[in-house]
């Protein structure tokens, strides 16, 4: 058993710990807002991109002059599977559950035969995927340093994709990353990039999306530029959807920390107590005994 002086220093501890926990909090649900509202502003911009994709997609249909960024290279052997992660832990499942589906997808894909690489963005996916798959980490992106995620983030990741494509390194990249729904609901997602038609908006556009346009100078020439900037612009999104979660379930996971910290307080309390009020106790019967003895 504990004696008072290691009950008194737990108790102590615990308290330290749940200051921590709660001022974690307190600095997570600031940021979340911020956070929060940039996810939301940045869906619109790239949902609209992806409409017009769709209907750029339409017009085009398959011919020669469209973007290799777009209709691929006819090939679907080698998986380039980009994973982005929070830089930081104690954020209770998020960072996991990211990589969880990841690692379900690329067991999928290598199981199919296909040859996988990974292109980790945070740290903490990284750690949790190369215990299986470090031999297939082929690029990083570390963005610890990085105070505010900016257009230029993603179009920096986005560069280095696009450069590994035309390397001829991969014929199929998918985006990995946990959509923000709510505090406690942060949805693991997968996007394909490349190709970067987006058939699944056309359908649901329906007769919208096969409304014809006539584009200026021609439908190629903007698909040549749109492409690589959609791909930018989804890269973007997923960064801004990621710190809006990580966010959230931060700000969860402290909570429940704060709170797991005060009830343990009141235990240690209550057997600091008790011990002490056991200890008061003999002391009072030797002496009530000793008196007894005279």
């Amino acid at each position: 058993m504990a004696s008072l002086k290691d009950l008194k220093l737990r108790i102590a501890s615990v308290k330290a710990t749940q200051k921590i926990t709660k001022a974690m909090q307190m600095v997570a649900a600031a940021k979340l807002r911020r956070a929060q509202e940039a996810a939301e502003h940045a869906r619109p911009y790239s949902e609209r991109m992806s409409k017009v994709m769709a209907d750029l997609s339409v017009a085009v249909g398959n011919g020669e002059d469209v973007p290799a960024l777009m209709k691929g290279n006819g090939k679907d052997n080698v998986h380039l599977l980009v994973v982005c992660t929070a830089e930081r832990g104690l954020c209770g499942g998020f960072n996991s559950s990211i990589a969880r589906f990841a690692r379900d997808h690329a067991r999928k894909l290598i199981a199919e035969g296909k040859t996988v690489k990974l292109f980790c963005v945070g740290r903490k996916g990284f750690d949790a995927l190369r215990r299986e798959f470090g031999e297939l980490v082929v690029e990083r992106a570390d963005l610890r340093e990085v105070r505010k995620i900016g257009f230029s983030n993603a179009e920096d990741i986005g560069n280095r994709i696009m450069k590994m494509f035309a390397d001829g390194a991969f014929d199929v990249c998918t985006l990995f990353y946990a959509e923000f729904k709510s505090v406690i609901s942060q949805v693991p997602t997968g996007l394909q990039l490349i190709p970067a038609a987006a058939p699944e908006t056309a359908d649901v556009a329906g007769a919208e999306a096969t409304t014809p346009y006539e584009y200026e100078p021609d439908a190629e020439s903007i698909l040549t530029r749109l492409v690589p900037l959609n791909i930018r612009v989804q890269i973007f999104r997923a960064l801004l959807e990621n710190v809006a979660g990580e966010m959230g379930a931060k700000m969860s996971a402290m909570d429940n920390a704060t709170r797991n910290a005060g009830e343990m307080i009141d235990k240690l309390t209550l057997s600091y107590n008790r011990q002490r009020q056991a200890q008061i106790t003999t002391e009072l019967i030797e002496i009530i005994a000793g008196a007894e003895a005279l």
